[in-house]
């Protein structure tokens, strides 16, 4: 973190699933839902593997670049499980895209909308690069970026650690200094060397770490300009 230029920063950039909120929080909140949901319906259960294929699939692709990246998604797993893309879509609609966003606010990390206020303030830009599509997600939140990019966006159609949308922000941000950009995620293996590729300072987050006041800790650092070089220990 501390070589972060705090008081030259113009654009930062979050990940969304774990960098803005606690993932372990809402996958308890999930996993109950599903029970509930299933239990009462076993003749459905076939769906929780749409669903674990869905995300499985996803996850083995890595830095793939496809053609259509938002349909491939859909099909991968379809021909997984050799059914119907039709069968795959409304399940994973509801249960990753739809039912979860209801419960983001309530898994928010501390401090996260201090220092979007903080950032807005001081002028600085923000925007949003996640390999979900997360426009419902930061409503839900009550977020509000410059610019929100995902991986499956046409112009994209490609996942992380695949620059190529880093990038596209830079350029629609009118950012030349890539040094003045900061790029905040929680996983090293794909938010980071994302980053790295683009020539972008990278702050990996974690659980623990964001529960024990970062994000207080940065909105301070924005807001009575701590020197750059000041460490959080």
């Amino acid at each position: 973190m501390e070589d972060i230029l705090w008081d030259e920063l113009e654009l930062v950039v979050f990940d969304v699933d774990g960098t803005l909120y606690g993932q372990s929080k809402l996958r308890k909140i999930m996993l109950l839902k599903l029970l509930l949901y299933y239990m009462s319906r076993p003749w459905k259960c076939k769906e929780l593997l749409i669903l674990y294929h869905f995300r499985k699939e996803r996850e083995k692709r890595a830095g793939y670049k496809g053609q259509n990246l938002e349909e491939e998604q859909y099909q991968w797993c379809a021909k997984k499980m050799n059914i119907k893309v039709d069968a795959v879509k409304p399940v994973v609609n509801q249960w990753i895209f739809n039912t979860p966003n209801q419960y983001l606010k309530k898994c928010i990390y501390p401090g996260v909308l201090d220092f979007l206020a903080a950032l807005k303030t001081k002028g600085i830009k923000t925007a949003v690069y996640s390999d979900y599509n997360s426009k419902l997600k930061l409503a839900h939140m009550q977020i509000k970026v410059g610019l929100e990019i995902s991986s499956t966006d046409e112009r994209i159609n490609s996942f992380k650690p695949n620059p190529e949308g880093l990038n596209l922000i830079l350029t629609a941000m009118s950012l030349t200094d890539k040094t003045k950009c900061l790029y905040i995620g929680d996983r090293y293996e794909l938010d980071g060397i994302c980053a790295a590729r683009t020539g972008v300072p990278f702050l990996l987050v974690n659980e623990s770490i964001a529960i024990k006041d970062l994000y207080h800790q940065l909105a301070a650092k924005i807001t009575k300009g701590i020197d750059k070089n000041t460490s959080d220990d």
